[in-house]
């Protein structure tokens, strides 16, 4: 017993106590589900008064109708400005429309967040817009990313491939920062509604979380940080819980509670001040 706890390694400790304290940190929001869910109600009746659409839950605004290449330009624009005004304590979110939508009053109070999301955003693209962050010196980056190839049929070992480089060219040109590969979430599986839905069910939950494990070693390999998000989305099936999901694949107000939570105690636990 003493020798099995002697060559025990101390990043699985780490591990274990961070996703116990996030798992903590989930149940207590559920427990508070009236409280969000009543707050979430009036913010969805009021957008329902200005937008006329029962099912509008996260303002999207003028944003939604862009197509990919002017997203690229706006971005561009915006690392530029946090490149020359260097705001302390920058943080990143690099990835996709679930990144893209994350309400910004709901983002972590102590960084300044420069939103790098697109929609419909693939690992592979993200790969080659990563320069647009080269003259930003952000503290952390939070990369989510590779639901979308999974959609349009890449396999496992090219999404791995290509989070690794996205990693390796990060490390390159951001030696000072710390990197987090932030897991792929499941779907809603039959509850899912998302215009795409067939193409959703074709990907089992399982496969997703296969792939996180993969994700997790690559990321332990490379020498950066890796949040495990799967756990906190999923019910006992492993299906997006329904309670955090406009449509069985994006989140809606309370989801992005529970990633802002995850967020705030990740940063505490496993992102200490650099000396």
């Amino acid at each position: 017993m003493s020798t099995a706890a002697k060559t025990f390694p101390s990043w699985a400790i780490l591990l274990l106590i961070t996703n116990g304290m996030l798992l903590l940190a989930v149940t207590l929001l559920i427990w508070r589900q009236q409280v969000v869910t009543a707050f979430f109600e009036t913010v969805s009746s009021n957008q329902v008064k200005s937008e006329g659409s029962p099912q509008a839950t996260v303002q999207l605004g003028p944003r939604h109708t862009l197509n990919y290449q002017q997203w690229v330009k706006i971005l561009k624009q915006e690392a530029k400005v946090a490149a020359q005004t260097r705001p302390e304590h920058l943080a990143v979110l690099a990835g996709d429309s679930l990144s893209l939508w994350f309400p910004p009053e709901l983002l972590p109070e102590n960084s300044k967040w420069l939103n790098q999301g697109i929609s419909g955003e693939t690992s592979a693209g993200l790969l080659k817009r990563l320069d647009l962050l080269d003259q930003t010196q952000p503290k952390t980056i939070f990369v989510m990313i590779g639901i979308n190839d999974l959609i349009r049929g890449t396999t496992d070992e090219a999404i791995v491939e290509n989070q690794r480089q996205i990693v390796r060219y990060l490390r390159k040109v951001h030696p000072r920062t710390e990197v987090v590969i932030q897991s792929i979430l499941p779907h809603g599986k039959e509850e899912v509604t998302w215009e795409g839905r067939e193409k959703l069910l074709a990907i089992p939950n399982h496969r997703i979380w296969m792939l996180n494990q993969q994700l997790q070693t690559m990321a332990k390999k490379e020498g950066v940080k890796y949040l495990d998000l799967y756990s906190l989305f999923a019910n006992k099936q492993g299906n997006l819980r329904p309670e955090l999901t406009t449509d069985g694949l994006h989140l809606n107000f309370q989801g992005y509670l529970v990633w802002r939570s995850a967020l705030q105690l990740y940063s505490q636990i496993a992102l200490p001040e650099r000396l």
